[in-house]
């Protein structure tokens, strides 16, 4: 999985905004809900030494030998438990790729998403890496309810594209095929995101007696779950979650994706306005895994190459 805190909450842009389509692989482990403690994934890490961009680090990081990584961890495919515990997803593995590059650990730590900009700020975390949409709320500290400053911004190390999508119990679409379709129902967002944003925006549109209900979870898999059981007409994710959990669920007969995914905007790494010297390496870093090839590959791997970019750019959201 939005104080602002993407997987997620952004001020209005354009809505008819579309990405590509993400074909999502069938052979995806299946979801586990994360809990609240610390969990550590195979960073791939190397020495100092033997990494060409170690030097880049800021001293403490590089002495500790760590970045500590703050993550909703149940949002598949982008980061999540396998039936083993591990995390895994596109977020981790990118987070090793860049470990190989600035011989560092990436330590992912399992928070609910809109506690993960609060806590970076606190100094919880180095980064926070959670399908974060980029976007000038969440860059200044500015509240997209009040528009109000509630905090120190932050700044992004943009990485992927993806766009927001509807989904509905299969075969029960209660004649939703786009935001505006959904008053007079409920949906079940995950708090602090995109989608949640969008469905308040939405519901002061709607008329006189065609109310829309919003129901927001701390997590994904709780909105799945209130779908999934018929207490909500539909559900709002990003795209690539939406569809996985299309593939996925039930295998494949629980969901179906209505609509055309909207708000293409760029996922980010969110580092400390203060840590300039961080942003700067986990950019070099990203865009040296982008060169080498093995970005195209984590992202094939995970269905995700349609959200692929050319170069990773610093606060592109917009």
């Amino acid at each position: 999985m939005t104080a602002s805190s993407t997987r997620r909450t952004t001020a209005a842009r354009s809505r008819l905004a579309a990405v590509g389509a993400i074909a999502v692989a069938g052979a995806l482990l299946l979801t586990g809900c994360g809990d609240q403690t610390k969990d550590d994934n195979d960073s791939g890490t190397v020495s100092g030494g033997s990494a060409p961009l170690a030097g880049k680090l800021p001293k403490d990081i590089r002495d500790k030998g760590e970045v500590k990584v703050g993550s909703d961890i149940a949002y598949a495919p982008v980061e999540f438990k396998d039936s083993s515990g591990k995390v895994v997803g596109i977020d981790p593995d990118l987070a090793a790729a860049l470990g190989k590059q600035l011989g560092v650990k990436f330590t992912f730590e399992n928070g609910t998403f809109d506690s993960l900009l609060t806590g970076l700020r606190s100094g919880r975390y180095d980064i926070a890496m959670s399908a974060m949409t980029d976007n000038k709320n969440r860059q200044e500290g500015i509240d997209p309810d009040t528009g109000k400053k509630v905090g120190e911004g932050v700044d992004f190390v943009d990485y992927l594209t993806a766009g927001v999508s509807i989904y509905t119990r299969k075969g029960d679409t209660q004649g939703i095929a786009s935001w505006s379709d959904l008053c007079g129902k409920k949906i079940a967002v995950e708090r602090g995101t995109v989608s949640e944003d969008l469905a308040k925006q939405e519901a002061k549109k709607c008329p006189a007696g065609k109310k829309l209900s919003i129901e927001p979870f701390d997590d994904d898999q709780q909105s799945q779950t209130r779908l999934r059981s018929g207490g909500v007409a539909a559900a709002s994710s990003d795209f690539p979650v939406a569809a996985y959990a299309v593939k996925t669920s039930g295998g494949g007969k629980d969901f179906q994706i209505v609509g055309d995914q909207v708000e293409a905007a760029p996922y980010g790494i969110a580092v400390a306005k203060d840590d300039q010297q961080l942003r700067d390496a986990v950019q070099a870093a990203m865009n040296a895994v982008i060169k080498s090839g093995e970005y195209k590959k984590i992202l094939e791997k995970w269905g995700a190459g349609n959200g692929a970019v050319t170069e990773s750019v610093v606060n592109g959201g917009k």
